[in-house]
């Protein structure tokens, strides 16, 4: 391909950040956009440069002017659009979470049996620089075999979106499948196994407490620890804060071995930073047997941290997806059994915070 069409379905604002890292990829263009919402679809197509409009996606469907699809509506609605684009044989890369329950993940898998096109799941953390540093010292074997992962986001909250539709657990799947879906990915990429044992003690105890909307409070969990348990022995656990803008370092990823810590700290979005500026990531690792720490700059450059809130990520994932789409064969780095994962996780974390039991995985993979 020449250039490689993507429709985008979903002009919110993550479907914008996907627009503006498709425009620093060479040989990329967003050639069509649907969304049923006035502002949205107009403000994306004047970022888009003068794409193609249409108020749904069958009607942009219709039109056979994509070459590739990129699903960035609302969570609820993503098992249903699905379907739709499965059947169209074009590569799609579809934001997380792949969908709200881990029921709906399953039919999705069981649709995409025998697709030749790839499906690829926006997992973007898994290529934000300093967490891509975490995975290079991990390959070569830094810190042992690992023991114990814990990964702390402290953070701003959830910002107002259209229909404000992520305040409720019936259309996010919560904020442990919503938010947090990143996280169960990260711990299984890293630590090489599935999970059998999820407890979660969560609240809903800041945020968004004085919002009504239909007369109903949103119910979504502003802050919790998690604890995963993996086959293979090692354990994982998730601090979350939703309401600690004033955080140094937005998120920190640690994983620990017999031989060393490495650590992964990622700031915040300079948007949402206190003086409004991009700072760097670090990446630390501490020696064991040598009493040593190790620190490290990891360097984004500036126009790629502009482009979104997630600290370069967005766009390295897309050159990634976009050499596999020009490739025309192979695999996708992150799956639909990935994506049904980190789902499956996140909604038995939701479970067990509110019923304050541990819930066992065991036999419930894809």
């Amino acid at each position: 391909m020449s250039e490689v069409k993507y429709g985008l379905i979903g002009a919110g604002m993550m479907g914008q950040e996907h627009i503006r890292n498709i425009a620093l990829l060479d040989g990329a263009v967003v050639a069509a956009i649907a969304d049923p919402n006035d502002e949205m679809r107009c403000e994306a197509v004047s970022l888009a440069g003068g794409a193609q409009a249409f108020t749904s996606t069958e009607t942009m469907l219709a039109q056979g002017l994509c070459d590739v699809y990129l699903l960035a509506a609302p969570n609820d609605l993503h098992a249903g659009i699905l379907q739709d684009l499965l059947a169209t044989e074009k590569p799609i890369l579809v934001e997380k979470p792949l969908a709200t329950t881990s029921a709906d993940c399953r039919d999705l898998l069981n649709m995409a049996k025998g697709r030749k096109a790839p499906v690829w799941v926006a997992m973007e953390y898994r290529y934000m620089p300093p967490l891509q540093r975490l995975l290079q010292a991990m390959e070569q074997g830094a810190t042992g075999t690992p023991r114990m992962m814990a990964i702390r986001e402290h953070r701003f909250p959830f910002l107002p979106k259209v229909d404000d539709w992520n305040r409720f657990n019936a259309r996010t799947g919560g904020t442990l499948v919503e938010k947090c879906c990143h996280f169960w990915d990260l711990m299984r990429l890293v630590l090489q196994s599935d999970p059998v044992r999820v407890y979660a003690s969560a609240g809903v105890d800041v945020n968004h407490r004085d919002e009504r909307y239909m007369g109903k409070m949103p119910d979504i969990i502003d802050n919790a620890y998690v604890t995963v348990d993996f086959e293979n022995g090692a354990r994982g656990m998730l601090d979350l804060c939703m309401f600690a803008e004033g955080s140094y370092w937005q998120e920190s990823v640690a994983v620990t071995g017999e031989k060393a810590r490495c650590e992964a700290l990622i700031p915040g979005p300079a948007r949402f930073a206190p003086d409004g500026k991009e700072r760097e990531a670090e990446f630390v690792m501490s020696l064991r047997a040598m009493k040593e720490e190790i620190r490290e700059i990891v360097h984004v450059d500036e126009k790629i941290l502009n482009a979104g809130d997630h600290h370069g990520s967005t766009f390295f994932q897309h050159e990634k997806f976009l050499e596999l789409v020009r490739k025309g064969s192979g695999d996708p780095e992150v799956t639909l059994e990935d994506g049904y994962w980190s789902v499956l996780v996140g909604e038995a974390a939701e479970e067990s915070a509110r019923s304050g039991q541990a819930i066992d995985l065991r036999g419930k993979g894809p």
